[in-house]
């Protein structure tokens, strides 16, 4: 049976109802540049944000210093822009490592049991990077994407939260209220590349194959 589905979204503005104008710390993990335009716009008035770009599955490594130099660019842009800083960090690049538990997997469809686990990898790595630093919440902008379900994220979000008690799991839906195409004008509009596949090699094959995003 198929589990309810949950309104993140309405979850996200009751948890910042209770901050009362202070803003906690929040480590947000990233995939790229053009995602995260609007979810900075939407965090940044009611958090101190810091980035943290972690994604090893991106293939090659070529795509992956291009979409970070992205995500740096928007960074700057996003400061003088709109007033926030946001700290950015970036953990070594090891894609064969990264790919280990993936590689079993390689024969299931884009958007199932790999790419769940995909999700929960980059999570993971990036909660623990939260706890072990102080973070009072972790999120991920992962949930704007049209092509990702936030139900499966915020549950894997909601899961790992367990394990790293002394962070706060916070729920989002970037895509509710027209955030997709709200980030969508954003990236266009200082042109930042965008890129037509998810990141690993599969999704390159899918996307050859017309299967992809």
């Amino acid at each position: 049976m198929d589990q309810p589905k949950i309104d993140y979204s309405k979850k996200a503005l009751e948890e910042i109802l209770t901050f009362k104008g202070r803003r906690p710390t929040l480590l947000l993990h990233s995939c790229c540049g053009p995602c995260s335009t609007y979810p900075l716009c939407y965090l940044a008035p009611h958090f101190d944000i810091t980035l943290y770009y972690g994604n090893s599955n991106i293939f090659p490594e070529e795509e992956y210093l291009h979409r970070l130099e992205e995500q740096k660019k928007f960074l700057s842009y996003f400061e003088r822009d709109f007033g926030y800083h946001v700290s950015l960090v970036v953990p070594p690049y090891d894609h064969e490592t990264y790919m280990e538990d993936l590689r079993p997997l390689a024969d299931c469809r884009e958007g199932g049991e790999r790419c769940h686990l995909c999700y929960k990898k980059r999570m993971e790595e990036a909660y623990a990077y939260a706890s072990d630093h102080g973070f009072e919440y972790f999120a991920t902008l992962m949930t704007v994407s049209r092509q990702k379900d936030s139900q499966v994220l915020n549950r894997l979000g909601e899961e790992l939260s367990k394990a790293y008690p002394k962070t706060k799991y916070f729920f989002s839906d970037f895509k509710k209220d027209d955030g997709n195409a709200i980030g969508n004008r954003l990236a266009a509009s200082y042109g930042l590349y965008r890129q037509n596949y998810c990141g690993c090699e599969y999704s390159i094959y899918s996307k050859e194959d017309g299967k992809g995003d």
